[in-house]
């Protein structure tokens, strides 16, 4: 019996054959404009968001090397190198000059000194090579380092061409050594890169009380203004390439923001150079040699300049004036007032050094008249090297530490005010004798702030860094002082060493705290 058939449905034909695919699948179909606008407005955001947060971290950091360093990181970053170098060079010449690289240790920079400096592309932005192609301010590309032409990027990029140029055998047999590919330079500028130059933005100026036509002006110490060419920062490819256009505007824009941030740093640094030559021409240039005592010294200063200060000074009768102190206040004014202070010390020494209570006396009246705002602390010495005897007083300083075989112990001196805090000052002197061999450490209490511990703590750490100085350095009052340094380092962590990546986004802490550290060793 055949099988019932299906009822038949008005407009459906199930015996016709189903019709041929003729439109073109949706994979092949265009984007609709909609589309693209939103992945193109993803794409500047992520660009805006890199650039952000590479910016902030250039921004956080204070010295020039760390600059240095994240500028070389976050450009790598941006052009897609693994390795590269700055030059800072600024063009006025008045320094400071340095060479930093990014994936090169020390030997592969040398390689790369090796190469005259007229064939390199950061020596072609720095100093010019007279072909008359491009300007200053045109970054350099060269695609392939170890070909015999230097055929560099297109003129519809914006950078400089050197298409046809023969490269340098030196050049080439560095590449090869080093395996490099290609590079990427640009110029560090004051107001951004791949262009000239651009105009410093103008500040607000604050509103200045008016003066009379016969009144002068205030009197200003004329600034040396920042050249407009800070150095040259140079990328390098493992292989044959060369950055996109996106790659290429992206560093740019970065670079805007470096040349200014750059900038600001070169001046703190130029300023914090001239402090710190001022605190050390206001210290001894030279300690004074004598029979039955051997001096040395340490110091050190921050960068916005302190106040701690040494002395050592020969007396009458072959004796010996020794004194460590620290006066209030940073900045130019902490180091002048320190000059003063010592001055007046050394007069007081030469009259009445045998008697140190007078000495500080005499110091603290000519500080409560001269300067009422600030204060000091100070710790004299009247010693006698061949009788191996010092006469102490001190005035709200910390006290002495006796190194020696059989003992490392702190001296007991009295409690007494700083200088410039009492009407009259007034203390007992402690008279200290030592034993031959022995090394009497003079130091500022900013030796014990830099460890960042509690003082309690900070005295216990010295203590130990003392008491731990090998028999074989007891000798020399410079090792001495040396070996406690190293065993009380300063709180926070350091630069990094040679061939890493260098400091991180802040560099190295920047010392709060200037000391002193003054050895005498008695034979």
């Amino acid at each position: 019996m055949s099988a019932p058939h299906m009822p038949k449905v008005a407009g459906i034909n199930s015996t016709a054959p189903a019709p041929t695919q003729t439109d073109p699948p949706l994979d092949a179909l265009p984007a609709a404009p909609g589309v693209l606008i939103q992945d193109q407005l993803a794409g500047w955001v992520s660009d805006l968001t890199t650039l952000h947060e590479l910016t902030e971290r250039l921004a956080r950091t204070r010295f020039l090397d760390s600059a240095l360093h994240e500028l070389l990181r976050a450009g790598a970053a941006l052009a897609g190198a693994r390795r590269g170098l700055v030059l800072f060079e600024p063009a006025d010449g008045l320094g400071p000059a340095t060479t930093l690289g990014l994936g090169l240790s020390h030997a592969d920079l040398g390689h790369l000194e090796t190469v005259p400096r007229r064939a390199t592309s950061y020596g072609r932005l720095l100093d010019g090579d007279g072909d008359g192609i491009g300007g200053p301010a045109e970054p350099v590309v060269v695609r392939d380092l170890l070909a015999d032409t230097d055929a560099g990027a297109g003129a519809e990029t914006g950078t400089r061409t050197r298409t046809g140029a023969e490269t340098d055998p030196r050049q080439r047999e560095v590449a090869a050594r080093l395996g490099l590919g290609a590079s990427y330079a640009v110029p560090l500028l004051v107001g951004g890169a791949g262009g000239h130059p651009a105009e410093a933005p103008q500040l607000p100026q604050s509103p200045r009380p008016a003066q009379s036509p016969q009144s002068p002006p205030p009197a200003q110490p004329p600034l040396p203004p920042v050249p407009a060419k800070l150095g040259a920062a140079v990328w390098l490819y493992d292989e044959p390439t060369e950055p996109t256009e996106r790659q290429r505007h992206l560093i740019g824009l970065y670079l805007r923001y470096a040349g200014e941030h750059l900038s600001r740093l070169l001046e703190l640094e130029r300023a914090r150079a001239h402090v710190t030559t001022l605190t050390r021409e206001l210290l001894p240039g030279r300690l004074p040699r004598m029979p039955g005592v051997q001096l040395a010294a340490r110091h050190r200063a921050t960068p916005g300049g302190g106040g701690d200060w040494y002395d050592a000074l020969p007396l009458p009768e072959g004796a010996l004036s020794l004194a460590v102190g620290s006066v209030s206040g940073s900045g130019p004014g902490a180091p002048a007032a320190t000059g003063r202070l010592r001055a007046a010390l050394r007069a007081y020494a030469v009259m009445e050094g045998e008697d140190p209570i007078a000495v500080l006396s005499d110091l603290e009246l000519l500080l409560r008249l001269t300067e009422p705002a600030r204060t000091a602390t100070a710790l004299f010495a009247y010693a006698e090297p061949a009788r191996r005897t010092l006469l102490l007083a001190g005035a709200g300083h910390a006290p002495p530490l006796v190194v020696g075989d059989r003992r490392t112990e702190f001296v007991e001196t009295s409690l007494s005010a700083p200088l410039g805090m009492l009407s009259c000052w007034q203390a007992p002197s402690v008279e200290l004798v030592t034993a031959p061999g022995e090394t009497v450490l003079l130091y500022t209490d900013g030796l014990l702030r830099r460890t960042g511990e509690p003082m309690d703590r900070a005295f216990a750490r010295l203590h130990a860094a003392a008491a731990s100085v090998p028999a074989t350095a007891r000798d020399d009052p410079g090792a001495v002082a040396d070996h406690v340094l190293r065993a009380l380092p300063p709180a926070g962590p350091g630069p990094t060493g040679p061939g890493r990546a260098g400091p991180g986004p802040t560099g190295p802490p920047e010392p709060h705290e200037d000391f002193v550290l003054l050895a005498a060793r008695f034979e």
